[in-house]
């Protein structure tokens, strides 16, 4: 009897230390699931990550992106990190080369989730610029192997995240919609109908991309069926790894996932770049980013290739587009600065004569120093007619000392 138990205790342990060994994300101990609070910025989500034991530092986490990404690698070298070679990637717009450095094996700590035997793709430079966009600091991305041997919930409403082990992941969700997941290459895609304003209806597979902060994605180079709507915008589509995507955006009448359907969802169509065969070969036709997603609670499970989602308290708020035409950036510096990083052409901020690079003071009489990203991104968005007041500062020259202090007005005007 002592024998069988000892055998028992001695195949327990070579079941521990065969996981150990597996590369990904587990679980401590023998809990049915963990809990993980994380900073939500306009639905994107941000998680403590603690590297090699150093203190945690904030990671985007992203079911688009396929390695762990650490933006700076003068951060790894302070961590110590190891670096076996040096990789050239070809950035978001087709042309530029992305450096960056493979540190193999590393711990990453979120508490109740440990990553083992974790490889970091380390940038030799912050192409991302994240916090300049969302104004807090993050250091990096957590991508497909946080998925791959858990499930995991999404609640945007609660800013939790739930990781169940794959035993402990039988679903009975008789509130959400369930579908098929197709995982390939380290990226997950599901299926969805569009009903266009100016086109056919479209049923397709999108890519399913926490880390983008777009609503539907829509990429013209993958089928002739994608038609711009009438009512559009030329303007910025975001930041990746390669530099600014441009393009337009606009609105399609319904997107439906499931049966679940959202109305007038706002929709970017990117401009062709040479990066577009590589979309073209994945089979997709777009991409879910989180101003949809962030109206769900949602589901993955990588592991048996399937999704659960329903609609949460924010379903049915409409999709706003910004109404100030102003792109607000925060400096890096020390003290809390926001400048003006771009101003669209037409737009209430570009006809009252606000500049690119006029710093921001105040706004509505309320000092920057008050004011978050995401609240400025909601208050861009909040109720058209509505006047903005800003306090800037102008300077004739980057890096010059002296400006010229200016107070300009301008209302709040939908564009799309």
């Amino acid at each position: 009897m002592k024998l069988k138990a000892l055998f028992f205790f001695l195949f327990f342990l070579a079941a521990l230390g065969l996981k150990a060994q597996v590369p990904g994300f587990f679980i401590a101990g023998n809990q049915k699931k963990v809990e993980l609070p994380f900073l939500a910025s306009n639905s994107l989500i941000l998680l403590p990550v603690s590297i090699n034991g150093h203190p945690p530092v904030y990671f985007l986490l992203d079911t688009g992106v396929k390695a762990n990404l650490l933006f700076s690698k003068a951060m790894g070298d302070t961590l110590g990190l190891t670096y076996t070679r040096r990789l050239g990637m070809v950035g978001a717009d087709g042309s530029s080369t992305v450096w960056a450095q493979i540190s193999p094996i590393n711990s990453l700590d979120l508490g109740g989730v440990k990553g083992a035997l974790q490889s970091l793709l380390v940038l030799e430079e912050d192409f991302l610029e994240l916090e300049s966009v969302i104004g807090i600091p993050v250091y990096g991305i957590l991508g497909y192997e946080f998925f791959k041997h858990n499930a995991v919930k999404i609640d945007y409403e609660q800013s939790i995240l739930t990781v169940y082990p794959p035993e402990h992941t039988v679903w009975r969700s008789p509130f959400y919609r369930r579908g098929a997941l197709h995982v390939a290459d380290g990226k997950a895609y599901l299926d969805v109908k569009v009903k266009q304003q100016a086109g056919p209806r479209l049923t397709g597979k999108v890519l399913v991309d926490t880390g983008a902060n777009h609503g539907l994605l829509l990429n013209r180079e993958t089928t002739s069926a994608i038609r711009l709507p009438e009512k559009q915008l030329e303007t910025q589509l975001g930041q990746s790894l390669g530099g600014v995507l441009y393009g337009v955006i606009g609105r399609v009448d319904a997107l439906s996932i499931r049966g679940l359907t959202f109305s007038q969802v706002l929709t970017s169509f990117p401009e062709e770049t040479p990066f577009s065969s590589r979309i073209k070969e994945s089979g997709r036709m777009g991409s879910l980013g989180a101003e949809v997603l962030g109206r769900t609670t949602l589901i993955l499970d990588y592991s048996r290739n399937e999704f659960f989602l329903k609609r949460n308290a924010s379903f049915f708020h409409p999709f706003e587009f910004d109404m100030s035409g102003l792109v607000v950036k925060k400096m890096a510096s020390p003290e809390k600065r926001l400048f003006v990083g771009d101003v669209r052409e037409g737009s209430p901020a570009h006809l009252a004569g606000i500049l690119p690079f006029d710093e921001l003071i105040s706004i509505d009489a309320v000092p920057i120093l008050f004011w978050e990203m995401d609240q400025l991104v909601k208050l861009f968005r909040s109720e058209e007619g509505r006047e903005i007041q800003l306090e800037l500062r102008r300077y004739p020259k980057p890096g010059a000392s002296t400006f010229q202090e200016l107070s300009l007005r301008f209302r709040l005007t939908k564009q799309i």
